[in-house]
């Protein structure tokens, strides 16, 4: 199974794809960020950020996707902005046939370290070695995207199990 994890932002868009051998090993395909250029208009920034998704999606074809949910934020303007990025994200993995969940960062959190309160220091550690990697996933955004991919992995697992076995 192969997954695509999102954590969405305006100006930094970080993406994180796993796989799931049959043995139940996790590895990483491919990880990274998309970024925008904060002198364009916000429209040319959303088509921007749908088309490099979208590529994404089309080069490793994701069997399942993952968003991380917006939570409360003070800045009004800012919230509002990562939640049309995240509208655009939604739309590209819908276009492309691909179910989608989404979890908040504590959902998250809890997941990957089993703390939902757990610093991101803590968080890039356990995504580290969940997936076997040299040294820490950077930056910020692409390693909290592998987490989303990994909650998702997790959240789905059972459901899998009872299926595989039918």
């Amino acid at each position: 199974m192969i997954i695509i994890g999102i954590d969405p932002g305006t100006a930094t868009t970080g993406y994180g794809i796993i796989k799931e051998d049959p043995t139940g090993k996790i590895s990483v395909i491919n990880y990274g960020t998309i970024l925008t250029d904060p002198c364009e208009t916000i429209e040319k920034r959303l088509k921007y950020i749908y088309q490099e998704i979208s590529q994404i999606i089309h080069l490793h074809r994701p069997d399942s996707g993952a968003v991380e949910k917006l939570f409360f934020q003070k800045n009004v303007t800012n919230a509002i902005a990562v939640g049309q990025a995240r509208g655009v994200m939604l739309l590209a993995l819908a276009n492309a046939g691909i179910t989608v969940a989404e979890y908040t960062p504590n959902e998250v959190k809890q997941s990957v370290t089993g703390y939902g309160s757990a610093e991101k220091k803590q968080v890039q550690q356990m995504v580290k070695t969940l997936l076997d990697l040299p040294e820490l996933p950077r930056p910020d955004d692409a390693a909290d995207a592998l987490a989303v991919a990994i909650c998702h992995l997790h959240a789905t697992g059972y459901e899998r199990l009872v299926k595989n076995k039918d």
